[in-house]
């Protein structure tokens, strides 16, 4: 069972360190092990006394598993609840809910980490920017997807209407009640 990369681990522990609400979740779990399993990696994890993640042992148990699609970094690109949707839990019930709560909830404070290098003044600014600029980068890319429906919709018909399906559908319902009433006319008849 191969450790998650140190890297991860100090990423994951520094998040903690910002949410005491989130250690003291885990610290009831002190000496429980997970694993995270994404195509084609797999890593395991460990809960320490302090509700820190650290390398589990070699031999150590799994009490839980988390298994995440392949699709998990596009999934990703639509936020936090739909790698959640598209995860699989499996394993200690009470362990499985603490450890999805913390990951569901757990949010880095990047301001608090960017003021210790350039104030706290700074730090607001650049952080308030940043979200207004991923706001209208998101907004782009969402007026982005609706002019390419609605060219291959429209100008260039690739793709039906959600209209012209609703109302295909329509047709295609009456035509086979119609055929129905037709069938018990003739039955009547015979």
């Amino acid at each position: 069972m191969q450790a998650l990369p140190a890297p991860l681990l100090a990423a994951v522990n520094h998040l903690l360190g910002q949410a005491s609400w989130a250690r003291e979740k885990l610290a009831a779990f002190a000496g429980h092990s997970a694993q995270i399993k994404l195509p084609p990696f797999e890593a395991a994890f460990l809960i320490a006394p302090d509700g820190s993640i650290a390398a589990p042992a070699v031999d150590a148990e799994l009490e839980v598993s988390i298994s995440l699609p392949a699709t998990t970094p596009l999934l990703a690109l639509q936020g936090k609840d739909a790698v959640m949707r598209a995860a699989r839990i499996e394993g200690s019930a009470e362990f499985a809910e603490a450890l999805g709560f913390v990951i569901r909830n757990l949010r880095w404070d990047a301001e608090e980490d960017l003021s210790k290098l350039v104030g706290d003044v700074a730090a607001h600014r650049l952080v308030k920017g940043s979200r207004e600029l991923a706001t209208r980068q998101q907004q782009a890319a969402q007026n982005f997807a609706a002019n390419l429906a609605e060219y291959f919709t429209e100008e260039q018909p690739l793709i039906a209407r959600q209209v012209d399906i609703a109302t295909f559908s329509t047709d295609i319902d009456r035509l086979r009640d119609d055929v129905a009433r037709l069938e018990k006319r003739l039955q009547r008849l015979a």
